[in-house]
């Protein structure tokens, strides 16, 4: 199949990893390899006409027949993790995108992961990448409840105390203070590369606690945006289509990604909140105001690309190679 082109997929099988968690082995209908990823890559998932999921891959990246997500049920969110659970079995077709990687396992000499509830599922894959290199490595796994955090068993199953698993309603909160506190104190936090998914306060611990560390040691991903894609201070500015030369005008309140779309502009999307990394468009000329959960502050001082679905003109004007 062409890059860049969604492809169908088939639930071959489904399993309760977790209480309201079920982990979807999805496969390509006739038999042929799934693109392959590495470890930390996600997936949009149509899950019915005009909703889109992104599910990070949780399974064997070798794997090429096959493609694990695992979906928490969130009877408060906007239906899709309800529809999965619900009216997908085995047999049912899925559309499905290629595999992006915005949280891609760097080189470092310790690494420390850090997982809150379904955060879990892009470490996965990291940690079996790790315990096959020989890497020094742990993961911290915090969750409400131990029935409610997924593939907890096979985790201490198979790493043992390389895992610390801290459920709340016994252990109470992950002590993320105190433990990155040690390590930075140890002279840690110059050599560890700390990796943490989760719900936004844990994030929020995490990125506070490491605020005197290294910029290059953090890396997060989140499942929403960190702040509102739009403010009371938002002004119009002028914005130029490189490629053709036309000029547009991006109204207060307007994303640059809509004002793209209504003027028929084709400029690949999914999120639409800054947290996928789909709509990265490469700046031509302007200072942009980042608003994404995906690019890394080296990346955004560099000003080269930008996410078009949330993040602006800082000026009067910017251009965009499209």
């Amino acid at each position: 199949m062409p890059a860049g082109t969604d492809l169908t997929v088939v639930v071959h099988a489904r399993r309760r990893v977790a209480h309201d968690v079920v982990c979807l082995e999805l496969a390509d209908p006739t038999g042929e390899p799934l693109p392959a990823w590495t470890p930390g890559a996600h997936v949009d998932i149509t899950v019915r006409p005009g909703m889109i999921r992104q599910y990070s891959l949780c399974g064997d990246p070798a794997d090429r027949g096959s493609w694990q997500v695992a979906v928490l049920r969130e009877g408060a969110g906007r239906g899709g993790s309800v529809h999965l659970h619900d009216r997908v079995a085995p047999g049912t077709l899925l559309t499905a995108g290629r595999p992006r990687n915005a949280f891609p396992l760097v080189a470092a000499p310790n690494y420390l992961l850090i997982a809150g509830g379904i955060g879990i599922t892009p470490l996965l894959p990291m940690a079996a990448e790790l315990a096959a290199r020989g890497a020094d490595w742990r993961l911290l796994y915090g969750g409400r409840r131990r029935e409610a955090m997924a593939f907890a068993d096979d985790l201490a199953e198979r790493y043992g105390e390389r895992v610390v698993l801290h459920p709340q309603d016994t252990h109470g909160l992950l002590p993320i203070g105190a433990v990155l506190d040690d390590l930075h104190r140890s002279g840690g936090g110059e050599r560890t590369a700390v990796y943490c998914c989760g719900p936004e306060a844990l994030l929020t611990a995490v990125e506070q606690a490491c605020a005197d560390w290294p910029a290059e040691a953090l890396h997060v991903e989140r499942f929403r945006p960190a702040q509102p894609a739009s403010r009371d201070s938002d002004q119009a500015f002028e914005l130029r289509l490189a490629r053709s030369g036309r000029i547009l005008t991006v109204r207060p309140g307007q994303s640059i990604l809509a004002a793209l779309e209504a003027a028929g502009a084709v400029v690949a999307s999914s999120c639409r909140d800054g947290t996928c990394g789909s709509c990265e468009t490469t700046v031509v000329a302007g200072e942009v105001d980042h608003r994404d959960t995906v690019l890394s502050a080296a990346e955004r001082a560099s000003g080269r690309t930008m996410m078009v679905c949330v993040s602006r003109s800082r000026g009067e004007r910017l251009e965009l190679d499209i």
